[in-house]
């Protein structure tokens, strides 16, 4: 097994793409982490949420998704994206509980997580273009941070802490 050792600016020494030292280069390592933590939780929390709030999970009356879509309908973005989740505003609605918690525990594992990310950023942009397309100021609507939240998972992915990360350096070792 050959094993690389370069030394960074900082006084660190890199051995096999792992830091070796250095605070720097260490804080850079784990800096990410943070922010998959937050979104994350946040997302395993709302699908989560959405998945035991029968009301929620309903095509009408208060609380629903499809009151919800309704209301939105003439001041998102792409109306015809509401249409669609108004069809079926009940599966609609699964298939965006599921797919929050998917990302959500994806992220927080480090488990695909460019993946993950890359779906997480795609439900923000959804709902920016929908749901909150209508704030005004638009940085009152959290769709939109979030969306760009997740867009340095997307580049980046995970990799200390993670499943992506142990996938990784087994790979390594069997080279």
């Amino acid at each position: 097994m050959t094993h690389t050792r370069t030394t960074t600016g900082h006084g660190a020494t890199i051995d096999g793409g792992r830091s070796t030292g250095g605070w720097k280069d260490r804080a850079s390592e784990f800096a990410l982490l943070p922010l998959r933590i937050f979104l994350g939780i946040t997302f395993v929390y709302a699908g989560l949420d959405k998945l035991t709030d029968s009301q929620f999970l309903s095509a009408g009356g208060p609380g629903s998704l499809g009151e919800q879509m309704r209301g939105v309908r003439d001041v998102s973005a792409i109306p015809e994206l509401v249409d669609l989740a108004l069809r079926s505003p009940e599966g609609f609605g699964y298939a965006i509980a599921l797919g929050e918690l998917a990302v959500g525990i994806g992220t927080l594992v480090g488990l695909l997580t460019r993946i993950a990310a890359l779906g997480g950023a795609l439900i923000s942009l959804s709902l920016w273009l929908t749901v909150s397309w209508n704030a005004e100021p638009y940085y009152l609507g959290n769709d939109l941070p979030y969306l760009m939240a997740w867009l340095p998972l997307v580049l980046a992915g995970a990799s200390v802490l993670s499943l992506d990360a142990l996938i990784a350096e087994r790979r390594r070792r069997t080279v």
